[in-house]
């Protein structure tokens, strides 16, 4: 059975579908009638080319195999792909899930404004055989486009201004920035997407699948799962009698979150797990805005019924003759929590979850009463951020404040009138709303790391979150900053504003120039500052918007940084 669920609310569910049929919405999406979910047609009917985009990328194998050939016989091993958001967590999956087939080129992501993080992935790679992908919708975004400008620079010191170019791609729209770029620099090659396509929405289209070309999926075996889902996702009828899943799946988180489980929590398969993350940008910024939104929980360990608040509902994607989260989520089942099951056949599965998952965010939308593919909210961090570099160009600093208290290898701000961290952690976290019905979990907390990725931060970092999550009862998600900003920043921002948020930032080991042009050595700024204003617009943009934010600067190492927070809970 290809979906199964759980102590689902019957009638709320019902009346839900009822109205979806009554309402034809399964036929207006696929008529693309913008009026399924707004009458303005702005930012709806120009963003639906995903429905069609798994097709037109069937059409264009036999090119991207030819591509990665040339690659191959070039003598190319290793890509680098620079992306945010849409533009690198589709890639990121593949990555991950897949690995790199013999033969094809070892891929590596940056979607990071950290100097350290960008210095480390340039000592791992051979410029003289890298491919560099440059990837963005827009053709202008501030972190895709300084690393394309920093690596260009790079790649002309170590094989020559002439032939740089030949070693970039670009994955961009018809008429972006980039494209001109890419044709003043002599890119080798410019994959121009449909620009129906938004970013979060664009995973099965060239921003998906040319980076999984390049590590040797099967591209048609992929597509063809994809196309399964999507003619399922034609028919009128639901489950359980019929196979509409990605109808019914989007009408149900509608349905629930309007009933106060909007916490829609992941639990997946160890092997399929990096997909969540996709997922979660998809959730949060399609429906995290007008007051409303899921909140997508991803990458947590699996508890028991007891830390669980009444406001989640359990997305279990479980691969087949995999069995390693069952007896956790029966506890969940037989504790009364409402449980989704998607049972997946391998990993090839994930061609369709890719579409399930599309198809149920736009149905969702509709639910909540909300545009499911703009971002209102999403341009107040990145607003301040720029008028802090601006000062900075002026003035030569960025804003600066004194912390409240500090500890060793810590300093907080937002703590006035606590007199230790432990003291300062009890008075942010006691700010959370209860919700109705003695609901402690409709708050969630948020942890913001303006940090260098690695593992060791990344396991303190869950540490952090399973503690605050068995404390508090609440939903903890974690994300590194700025990635998080292109996903789940816009809920952040858009939602009832009931998170809590706990800030991490850290001050770089080493720093580097970002080019004022490429093939120029002029810089007036670094990307440590610009990570640093990002991270100061972020937390203002919060602040303005009524949010909670508590920040916390890691003086030392960051694992035994984030530790010393646990302790103090």
């Amino acid at each position: 059975m290809e979906i199964e669920f759980y102590n689902l609310p019957e009638t709320a569910v019902k009346e839900e579908l009822v109205k979806l049929k009554a309402e034809q919405i399964i036929d207006r999406i696929w008529n693309r009638d913008h009026t399924a979910w707004n009458e303005n047609p702005k930012e709806i009917s120009n963003r639906l080319g995903w429905l069609q985009s798994h097709r037109l990328m069937l059409e264009e194998i036999p090119g991207l195999e030819g591509f990665v050939k040339e690659l191959q016989a070039e003598g190319f091993t290793q890509a680098l792909l620079l992306g945010m958001g849409g533009s690198s967590m589709a890639p990121e999956v593949f990555r991950k899930v897949f690995g790199i087939k013999g033969g094809y080129l070892d891929l590596h992501i940056l979607d990071t404004t950290d100097p350290d993080a960008i210095a480390e992935t340039e000592n791992r790679l051979d410029l003289k055989t890298t491919l560099v992908i440059v990837a963005t919708k827009s053709g202008g975004t501030v972190e895709t486009i300084s690393l394309m400008k920093y690596f260009y620079n790079r790649m002309a010191k170590t094989v020559g201004a002439a032939m740089a170019g030949n070693c970039f791609v670009a994955i961009t729209d018809p008429g972006s920035g980039l494209e001109d770029d890419a044709g003043k620099l002599n890119f080798r090659k410019v994959f121009l997407n449909d620009p129906g396509i938004g970013g979060r929405y664009s995973a099965l289209s060239y921003f998906g699948i040319v980076p999984a070309a390049i590590v040797g999926v099967d591209l048609k075996r992929l597509l063809f799962r994809s196309g399964a889902v999507e003619m399922s996702s034609k028919t009128p009828t639901l489950p359980p009698a019929g196979g509409n899943s990605p109808a019914w799946l989007g009408a149900v988180l509608g349905c629930l979150g309007k009933m106060g489980r909007d916490k829609v929590t992941f639990i997946s398969s160890p092997e399929i797990e990096p997909f969540e993350a996709w997922v979660e940008q998809l959730i949060a910024e399609s429906t995290g805005k007008e007051g409303t939104g899921l909140l997508p929980v991803c990458g947590e360990i699996p508890g028991s019924p007891g830390v669980y608040a009444e406001d989640r509902v359990f997305i279990y994607t479980r691969l087949k003759k995999d069995s390693i989260h069952d007896q956790k989520v029966k506890a969940l089942v037989e504790a009364g929590q409402p449980v989704i099951q998607l049972n997946l056949l391998d990993q090839y599965s994930l061609g369709g979850e890719y579409f399930r998952w599309m198809m149920a965010t736009a149905i969702a939308g509709w639910a909540l009463n909300i545009n499911p593919f703009d971002q209102p909210n999403v341009e107040s961090a990145k607003v301040l951020a720029r008028e802090m570099i601006s000062g900075y160009q002026q003035e030569g600093k960025l804003p600066s404040s004194s912390p409240d208290l500090e500890e060793e290898g810590l300093q907080v701000y937002g703590a006035a009138g606590s007199a230790n961290l432990q003291q300062a952690l009890q008075s942010f976290l006691g700010q959370a709303e209860k919700g109705e019905e003695n609901c402690r979990g409709r708050s969630y907390i948020s942890i913001q790391a303006y940090l260098k990725p690695a593992p060791e931060a990344g396991q303190a970092l869950q540490e952090l979150q399973t503690s605050l999550r068995d404390k508090t009862l609440m939903a903890v998600t974690s994300g590194y900053g700025p990635r998080f900003l292109h996903s789940t920043g816009q809920l952040h921002k858009g939602d009832a504003g009931r998170g809590l948020f706990i800030q991490l930032t850290a001050d770089p080991q080493t720093d580097l120039p970002i080019p004022e042009e490429a093939g120029s050595d002029k810089s007036n700024i670094s990307f440590g500052i610009l990570k640093e204003a990002q991270a100061l617009g972020d937390r203002q943009a919060l602040i303005d918007g009524g949010r909670r934010v508590l920040r916390i600067h890691l003086t030392g190492e960051h694992a035994d940084a984030i530790r010393k927070i646990v302790q103090s809970l």
